[in-house]
């Protein structure tokens, strides 16, 4: 079983992820997580910590000479910004923090709460799911994130090829594919800026080369959009997941939803080993399982909750009604919140190809890999 687990405050010495079950036999680049970390601090719309952090990615275990050893991995990302024990606690909660419920639930201080609340923590996430990229590049696996709106405004991709969409998100300030809407989005941002309000928006990820079968039916638990779901929805702020058509499902008939299955002997070789679909409906998944078509994830992130001018709240203290709390914060996330999701998305893919085809080490699951599709396509 691939999984991990994070540690650290957003205002403390350091962040660590502890990844463990991951192959032996995989070379890793530490550039290629360190340009993740990278995207996920830019981003039109982001606040002054962003100009204190220079994210990089420290191995700490688990990797003797670049090859993972099939041991524990200890990722670590150091907090310049370290400052927590000169930190005083915040008297008043905000609003769609946790702050309110934290401080109840734990019976002690808001600053305990917001301290590993706070999205500074998915820093090591986007590092752990960087890490699991370079597992699936192995298998031709690609993950692809983009934003397709903000503030209610749409960015609508334009055509082009994987490789060409993405150098066309790598060029935008907002992380989209439709560099002609940025300008527009861009005002829409500062004007919220000015008006002491934030931003959400919608992010998509697409899976490309995915194979059949990652997932099964067998279990609630272990069905793959489940735990995509769950994986996405975790992430600070996501408060919507869909999956292909997602919502829209729920409103046209079967006929318009469900996905035709032809067969194209020419593309045999390939994961969807020759079977394909004029549309993907679906997103990838059925019953919990790949369909050998790209998976395709939708979500929806809240509005950042600290605001420059503040809702009503109350003294934790006097119980009298005050203004919220304001900490340092971003105006619009979006952008970095893409970056999150498609590396969350990125390390489930990676435990299900695990979960399928073994996880001792890299040769043996390619193995195992090859003589599945060549199963596959003998049936």
């Amino acid at each position: 079983m691939l999984r991990y687990w994070t540690a650290g405050e957003s205002h403390g010495k350091t962040l660590i992820a502890l990844v463990d079950g991951f192959p032996a036999g995989v070379t890793i680049d530490t550039d290629v997580i360190d340009v993740e970390l990278k995207r996920r601090q830019g981003g039109y719309g982001r606040g002054g910590r962003q100009r204190i952090e220079t994210d990089k990615v420290d191995v700490r275990t688990g990797v003797w000479h670049g090859m993972t050893l099939g041991s524990p991995i200890a990722l670590e990302v150091v907090n310049r910004d370290y400052k927590l024990e000169r930190l005083d606690d915040l008297p008043r909660p905000r609003p769609g923090h946790g702050d309110l419920t934290g401080a109840i639930k734990f019976l002690g201080s808001i600053r305990g709460i917001l301290e590993r609340a706070s999205a500074r923590e998915t820093a090591v996430r986007v590092a752990a799911g960087a890490l699991a990229k370079q597992l699936l590049s192995a298998f031709d696996i690609t993950v692809f994130g983009y934003v397709t709106e903000v503030g209610g405004e749409e960015i609508k991709p334009v055509e082009g090829t994987l490789d060409e969409l993405r150098a066309i998100r790598d060029k935008s300030e907002l992380y989209g594919l439709n560099l002609e809407r940025d300008p527009a989005i861009k005002a829409l941002i500062d004007r919220a800026g000015k008006d002491g309000d934030t931003l959400g928006g919608i992010i998509e990820v697409r899976v490309d080369g995915v194979p059949f079968g990652l997932g099964t039916h067998a279990q609630w638990d272990r069905k793959l959009d489940g735990r995509l779901a769950q994986a996405v929805m975790a992430v600070q702020a996501i408060k919507g997941v869909e999956i292909g058509m997602g919502f829209e499902a729920a409103r046209r008939p079967g006929s318009q939803v469900h996905d035709p299955i032809h067969y194209d002997a020419s593309k045999k070789e390939t994961s969807s080993l020759g079977y394909t679909r004029p549309t993907n409906n679906a997103g990838g998944l059925e019953a919990g399982m790949t369909n050998g078509q790209p998976i395709v994830i939708r979500a929806a992130k809240k509005p950042i909750s600290t605001l420059a001018k503040p809702l009503e709240s109350i003294n934790l203290d006097t119980k009298e009604p005050e203004e919220a709390s304001y900490e340092r914060s971003d105006v619009c996330a979006i952008s970095a919140a893409s970056v999150i999701v498609e590396n969350v998305v990125a390390f489930e893919v990676a435990c299900a190809v695990v979960d399928k085809f073994g996880g001792d080490n890299l040769p043996e699951m390619l193995g195992r890999y090859e003589l599945f599709l060549k199963m596959a396509r003998d049936r």
